[in-house]
């Protein structure tokens, strides 16, 4: 009985993991470095800011850039995060996460 029980929560998480409303609230409410970093891989160059803050939620607001940070550092001591970079028309134009070390 309790493998049944956990191959269904396994599959349940695996399967509402793999959205990306999902992972944005996974990283709103833990700032999880794996959430974080999927929900990147899934959001689409070309959407507009609304949407990535409707997904990850009030970001660190450069004007020209997004920045959402995760609890970790990297090796140099940097945070670790996702920027999503502004165009002129309010779209992201690039992304990426890793270490940001300014």
């Amino acid at each position: 009985m309790k493998k049944i029980l956990f191959f269904i929560v396994f599959i349940s998480t695996f399967v509402s993991c793999k959205g990306l409303e999902p992972l944005g609230k996974c990283y709103q409410n833990t700032h999880n470095e794996k959430c974080l970093k999927a929900a990147v891989n899934k959001i689409k160059i070309g959407v507009d800011t609304a949407y990535v803050k409707k997904i990850l939620g009030e970001p660190i607001d450069f004007g020209f850039d997004y920045r959402y940070l995760v609890e970790t550092t990297s090796k140099n001591g940097c945070p670790m995060g996702a920027v999503f970079h502004i165009d002129e028309d309010g779209k992201i134009d690039q992304k990426w996460f890793g270490e940001i070390c300014e």
